[in-house]
């Protein structure tokens, strides 16, 4: 089985609102993601982050913690899937899309009440993401979870 790796980015904002990009390929429904892709060759998945994070949004970010490691199959096509999340805050750029595969349509903040609607790409993330936001209210800790 051949395996795909990748990172995605997830940032709050002071509004307790959550980054996020509408996205798909133009034959596709388009829907919504926090802002991730896949690794290249030689680069950490920190360095994936950061870079698809910039690539989607314009914003350059720095890594603040590690949120999980999501696995999972495609037995449909023979593919293994690993993403590392990311938490993210933003230190610079501005909202632009710069995605060089043309398949970001829009960027926005999104809060719990969005997310609770939202047609997601990775529906699976949506309780793991409101959990993020609502953490981050709060003020506690947003650590790997095993």
């Amino acid at each position: 089985m051949r395996k795909w790796f990748g990172a995605s980015g997830v940032c709050i904002n002071e509004e307790n609102k959550l980054l996020m990009v509408l996205q798909g390929k133009p034959e596709e429904v388009k829907k919504w993601s926090v802002p991730s892709g896949g690794l290249e060759i030689e680069e950490s998945f920190e360095e994936c982050c950061k870079r698809e994070v910039s690539e989607e949004t314009g914003f350059i970010v720095e890594i603040a913690d590690k949120l999980q490691v999501k696995k999972g199959e495609n037995k449909e096509i023979g593919i293994a899937v690993e993403v590392h999340y990311y938490l993210v805050s933003i230190v610079g750029g501005e909202r632009m899309i710069q995605d060089p595969y043309h398949l970001i349509y829009d960027i926005d903040w999104k809060s719990i009440e969005d997310l609770k609607k939202l047609d997601l790409s990775f529906p699976e993330d949506r309780d793991f993401l409101i959990d993020c936001i609502q953490r981050f209210r709060a003020g506690k800790g947003l650590h790997l979870r095993s």
